[in-house]
Parts: structure tokens; sequence; C-alpha cells
């Protein structure tokens, strides 16, 4: 044994922290905002302990809590007054989202992501328009081109609403370059795009279903989200995205995919997103709940796998407690 390697001799308090090869910092953080046009108060979330929904006139106040941890950037996700078929709430300019925005980039200097998805405002909870007898289908089958067209009026509409960045979501082929021409051709070059380009069919999404009102009424969505036994069908996603205009590059969910956003952080020059989803949330607040672990230590080191993974951005329910630990 060549016990002139000691690997310990690195691990002394002094020069720990010196030789530690990554770092968490507030802003590498986004914090996700849930405001809800039903509601005049504010909502607790029963199943994201911390959480809740927010008034319209309480999307400022929330915020300026946010930015309070030293979090400098959020994203809002709507739930609108109504909901129908296509889910045309979510490009109204009087729209959850559109009024959120403009309050917020008004009377804060938060940076402001928005989720350009239709799950929340479709009656069916789907992330498009359904094709011809989907309902009597066991796996629905979202009309992608047509879905297409209303994604890009929905991510117009939050751009005139003052977004410094559109995050759409809904696994559509083509949706970031129909998206990128839409905001070029009306003068917002300037607005960027973090695209959700590897989001999985996951398990993990059953507590924001519940926070954002946007669970499928019948039938999953296998047929547009990914698979999580594939890999490589990442990166091939990713790369579309990518030639698509894609400015930043989205895994969700992150902690059963650090595999993926490690692959996407070889392969790309792009800046990497990771989504710390709901149920990694809830998870370790039972677990914690229940007094098996520290949850501060957990999340700690829960964001810090995710960020050892490659992922420059975390989106995280955790955003504001691991600030204020930062």
């Amino acid at each position: 044994m060549d016990l002139t390697k000691r690997p310990r001799r690195l691990r002394t308090d002094g020069i720990r922290p010196l030789v530690s090869e990554t770092s968490l910092a507030p802003a590498d953080l986004i914090a996700p905002v849930f405001v809800d046009a039903t509601t005049k108060k504010r909502i607790p979330i029963e199943s994201m302990p911390g959480h809740e929904r927010v008034p319209i006139d309480e999307a400022v106040p929330r915020v300026k809590e946010v930015l309070e941890t030293g979090v400098k950037a959020v994203i809002l996700f709507g739930i609108p007054e109504t909901k129908d078929e296509r889910g045309s709430r979510a490009w109204a300019q009087d729209g959850v989202v559109q009024q959120a925005t403009r309050a917020i980039t008004e009377e804060t200097d938060a940076y402001v992501i928005t989720d350009a998805c239709l799950c929340e405002y479709t009656e069916h909870g789907h992330c498009g328009v359904l094709e011809a007898g989907a309902p009597e289908q066991e796996h629905v089958t979202v009309d992608n081109d047509e879905t297409l067209d209303l994604l890009a009026k929905t991510a117009l509409s939050h751009a005139e609403a003052g977004a410094d960045m559109i995050a759409p979501s809904g696994m559509m082929d083509g949706m970031v370059g129909t998206i990128r021409t839409a905001l070029d051709g009306a003068g917002f070059e300037h607005v960027s795009l973090m695209s959700y380009a590897a989001k999985y069919e996951s398990a993990f999404y059953g507590p924001f279903r519940d926070a954002a009102d946007g669970a499928p009424a019948f039938g999953d969505r296998r047929h547009y989200q990914m698979d999580p036994a594939n890999a490589r069908e990442a990166i091939r996603e990713v790369e579309l995205d990518v030639t698509q205009g894609a400015d930043v590059l989205m895994v969700k969910p992150a902690l059963p995919y650090l595999d993926i956003v490690a692959s996407i952080r070889e392969t790309f020059d792009q800046p990497v997103a990771a989504y710390n989803v709901s149920g990694e949330y809830a998870m370790l607040h039972a677990a914690a709940d229940n007094g098996w672990l520290d949850l501060e230590a957990v999340a700690h080191e829960s964001l810090l796998s995710i960020k050892r993974a490659g992922a420059d951005l975390i989106l995280t329910y955790f955003a504001e407690e691991i600030a204020r630990q930062l």
C-alpha cells in the first residue's frame, strides 16, 4: 500500500473549501411562482409545503419575497379563471400570466421567465389541441402542428407583457422554431427561449399538477413527452431545439435524469437548466416530516448534485430556502 497518496490531506477544514469543485449560489436558482386568477387570497399547496397559489394582486409581493433571499429569477405559472378545449386564456392580453408579468416587470427588477404551455388552460388538461377522437383513446394524441400556432400566440402575448425569457414546455415538435420566428417577426429578438428540450413523461410531476391545476382529465402524456427509458433520444431532441434557436436547454425532471444533464452538458455549448420538480421536493419534505432526513442538508446536497452533473441553472421549489442558507 502506497501511503504517500493520502486524499484525506485535502479534506481538512482549512483546505476543503479551497479545493471544492462545485458550488451553489442564489444566482444559480430560479424560483417557481404560481399566480391564480380564481382567488383573492393566498392558498397553501398541501402537497408542496411552504408554497402557495397567490392572486394576481399578490404577484408582486410574492416576487419581492423571492428577491429578498438573493434569488433574482422567477418562472411564472398561471391558473386561469376559465378553461376551454383550446386553452384560449393562455394567450389572452388580460390573462393571468400576462397581468402578473406586467406588474412584476414594472415594480421589481426580477428576471421574469414565463411558462408557455396549454395544459393549465385546457379543459382536458393536455398540452395542446386534441386530435379527433382523442377522448375515446386510451393514450391521448395532441395535434402537434395546430398546437404550434397557439404556442406562438401565447409566447407573443408574454413578450408583449414584458417577459425576459419564455419557456415552452409542451414537447411539441418544432415549438422552438415556431416561437422564435414569431418573436423575431414581431420585434422581440431580445426575448430569449429556455426550451424544455428533454422533458420526460415522469411520475414525479404529481404535486405540480395539483399546484397548477393541470392534471389530464383523461389519458396520459406518453405520446408527446419522452420515454423515461431513453437517453439517446434526449440528445436528438435537444439538437433539434438548438438548431431552432433555443438559448437555454432544460432537462425535466432533474434528479432521476442526472445522466441526461451530464450528456447534454458534454455535447452542447448552450447553458443547461434542470428542473428539480415537485415530486422531488415533496418526497424530501415527507421524509423530513417523519424525522428520517435533515431537510436543509438533503435539499442542499440534491441541488449540489444537479449542479455537479452540469446544470448551469436550477429551477427548484427549494430556491428560497437554499438561498437563505447560502
